[in-house]
């Protein structure tokens, strides 16, 4: 952010935009779980509700807003992400009841030194969350190693930026897409970058002129690594399970909030690759696993059928109802708190799509190659497991508190 750009920032104002059409009252999330990324003057918001419908919106923005042209941009999200969504049946696949209310503990948390805030969207943590993390890490892969047979990779955290325009991501979710830039190879390039140096007010300004190379990003999972790994060629068996930990990035813009809503994360991902049935069985029978390994934790929470945020492109709302009615996507939802529930797992089947995007061929080089996956955000996951069971170990369960304590 620039000097200018701070100096905006201070300038808040409040507006109310009426909206036309309405929209109703049961997409009201969908609604707000988009508004941060409609722009970035945006520092806050509230939906004006009456007669089960959403009339307007009170927005506080930064700096001088185009309002009129704000009001545009609300227009197209509304019609193109929101009210073109066909409803569809609420559906949970599984509950595992809870022994005692969740409690948000992440105030507690940055009291007692073990998180600390370390800019936006990031978190830094200590004991005894860290050895929490990698005990629930191990047990997951230990799931899918005895279960499946997993085949684990380390990747490195960077991805190519071509890697990922091969399956569309870039369309589905430009907004959460974070790239990796540097200041161009050139001798005046960088010296003309010294000399800016000299003012050190507005740094991000000298960056932007002298940078502008984007040939790698950073990986908002760890899933793409896979099928980059085994793009252009067969696959050596007839099926293939990979597992990989590694840190993913998502900009959430304003919608970042303590540990469950990060832009610097920790996945463990599991690809499935193979027939369609037998990628099927295997997604079915991972999420029978992460049932039994919920209950084993002593954690109540439910698993039901879910949709990716797909945001401006043309197909969203399409896209949105084939995910549902078509049960492509399932996540695992662990209570924060009353009221409050964070996806700490998501399973996810793909058809063909990211078998034809990178040119996964099969063994015997007829048969079509399916895929599916799951993701564990870890961090979350920790989360809700002390939001659940509480900081004090005393707490725990016994296998848990041995595992991470001692």
């Amino acid at each position: 952010m620039t000097a200018a750009d701070h100096d905006a920032a201070k300038i808040r104002s409040t507006h109310r935009i009426q909206l036309h059409p309405t929209i109703p009252e049961a997409k009201a999330d969908e609604f707000a779980k988009r508004l941060f990324f409609v722009s970035e003057a945006i520092l806050d918001f509230s939906l004006i509700r009456g007669g089960g419908l959403i009339g307007a919106v009170d927005l506080v923005l930064a700096g001088a807003a185009d309002l009129d042209q704000l009001s545009k941009k609300l227009t197209f999200m509304v019609a193109n992400d929101v009210l073109a969504q066909r409803q569809v049946e609420h559906n949970v696949v599984w509950t595992a009841d809870a022994d005692r209310l969740a409690r948000d503990v992440f105030d507690e948390l940055l009291a007692g030194g073990v998180a600390s805030e370390a800019g936006e969207g990031q978190i830094a943590i200590g004991e005894p969350v860290l050895s929490l993390m990698d005990y629930l890490d191990a047990r997951i892969l230990e799931l899918v190693r005895s279960e499946f047979g997993a085949r684990e990779f380390r990747y490195p955290t960077l991805i190519s930026t071509a890697a990922m325009d091969r399956c569309c991501y870039f369309r589905s979710f430009p907004h959460l897409m974070m790239f990796v830039s540097r200041l161009h190879g050139d001798v005046d390039t960088y010296r003309g970058f010294l000399d800016d140096l000299t003012d050190r007010s507005d740094l991000s300004g000298s960056l932007r002129s002298y940078c502008g190379d984007f040939d790698y990003c950073l990986p908002p999972t760890m899933c793409f690594h896979t099928y980059h790994q085994l793009a252009d060629r067969p696959l050596r068996e007839p099926s293939m399970v990979v597992t990989a930990r590694g840190k993913s990035f998502r900009f959430e813009s304003r919608y970042r909030r303590s540990l469950e809503r990060l832009w610097d994360f920790t996945i463990r991902e599991v690809v499935f690759l193979g027939s369609r049935d037998l990628v099927l069985g295997r997604r079915s029978r991972l999420m029978e696993l992460t049932y039994e390994l919920v209950t084993d934790l002593g954690l109540g929470g439910r698993c039901e059928v879910a949709n990716d945020p797909f945001f401006v492109d043309g197909g969203t709302a399409d896209r949105v109802w084939s995910q549902q009615i078509l049960r492509l996507k399932y996540e695992l939802r662990l209570p924060l708190e009353p009221g409050r529930d964070v996806a700490v797992c998501s399973f996810n089947f793909h058809e063909q799509f990211f078998s034809d995007s990178y040119r996964i061929e099969s063994a015997d080089g007829t048969s079509p190659v399916y895929t599916a996956c799951a993701g564990y955000g870890l961090e979350r996951l920790a989360f809700a497991f002390l939001c659940q069971h509480g900081l004090d170990p005393a707490n725990w369960p016994a296998p848990v508190r041995r595992a991470v304590i001692g």
